[in-house]
């Protein structure tokens, strides 16, 4: 069966009812540009979901899904410190079950880069700019 591909089809209509449907497959294909099979290892608090599926190479065996509400504005800024980590194979425990992470009450919360968003940081400067817009004069 594997020598005409048939076992392709079987693997493509597995991961179409993975994904709930062809109008779901659809969509993923068109907000991540892949439909990959694999298994859900984690969800972090954002509601990104983590996969691995082994039968990829190594190096392209994990990935993230970035949760719904981010539409097509994500970036990997999105992705918290534990789960870096186990996407680019610094450890192979995933962050429940790494009793090594140290967890300390002054450590931060992760915050994704706002960069050009509404949200981004702006410095306040009480000094004058050197560079002047220039106003046009007024219509008489």
């Amino acid at each position: 069966m594997s020598y005409f591909g048939v076992d392709r089809v079987f693997t493509l209509l597995r991961t179409i009812k993975q994904y709930g449907g062809i109008r779901q497959s659809f969509l993923k294909i068109f907000r991540m540009d892949s439909l990959r099979p694999g298994v859900v290892v984690g969800v972090d608090k954002f509601g990104n979901k983590y996969f691995e599926n082994n039968y990829y190479f190594y190096g392209r065996n994990r990935w993230v899904e970035y949760a719904p509400q981010y539409g097509m504005d994500y970036d990997g800024s999105q992705v918290p410190v534990e789960w870096f980590g186990w996407l680019h194979y610094k450890t192979d425990l995933l962050p429940s079950q790494d009793p090594s992470r140290p967890k300390y009450k002054w450590m931060l919360e992760h915050t994704p880069n706002l960069t050009g968003t509404p949200r981004q940081y702006m410095p306040y400067s009480t000094t004058q700019s050197k560079v002047q817009p220039w106003v046009p004069p007024p219509k008489k």
